[in-house]
């Protein structure tokens, strides 16, 4: 299995409101970019789609260490994943079963994370962690965007925008 490295993040202007999300991906001396952006969406939807776009990307099985700034993925795919299955995709909330918030995402990123081994690793936001400053500035440009834009999202037509692109097809890339 290949070893890659996968930084995301996401952002929201207005909680809801623009939101923009963003990845890098690292095998070796290879590295991809992406982002894209919902216009009315939340942080953690976008947080759940940079996670989602950078595993539709890998073309194989990949042993992934995946670094994250948000507790809600990290929490939700260490912690709270398997009882959510349990319980039908519904989560449990001061002692009443109540139904899961992005439950479209999170199966979605089940059914993703089937084909790899994943470590996943939080990491406090905008401190010190390189590629996580770079995801918070793409995502937050991605989510600016749109206001520029006057709600025009800017989408390619595989949801993603990439930039300095390798060419490895383990890593999705454009060939």
């Amino acid at each position: 299995m290949k070893a890659v490295t996968i930084t995301t993040d996401g952002a929201c202007i207005g909680n809801p409101g623009p939101g923009g999300w963003a990845c890098i991906l690292r095998f070796g001396n290879f590295t991809r970019e992406m982002f894209g952006s919902e216009p009315r969406t939340t942080n953690n939807r976008m947080e759940l789609t940079a996670v989602i776009e950078a595993l539709k990307a890998l073309k194989e099985p990949c042993k992934i260490t995946l670094y994250t700034d948000s507790e809600y993925v990290k929490r939700g795919m260490t912690e709270w994943l398997n009882g959510w299955k349990a319980r039908g995709w519904k989560r449990r909330e001061r002692g009443k079963i109540k139904p899961l918030v992005n439950q479209d995402l999170w199966m979605t990123l089940d059914q993703l994370i089937q084909a790899h081994q994943i470590s996943w690793t939080w990491v406090r936001g905008h401190a010190h962690h390189a590629d996580n400053i770079r995801c918070d500035a793409l995502a937050q440009n991605a989510a600016r965007q749109q206001i520029a834009s006057r709600g025009v999202a800017a989408r390619s037509t595989t949801g993603a925008r990439s930039l300095a692109v390798a060419r490895n097809p383990s890593l999705g890339a454009d060939r």
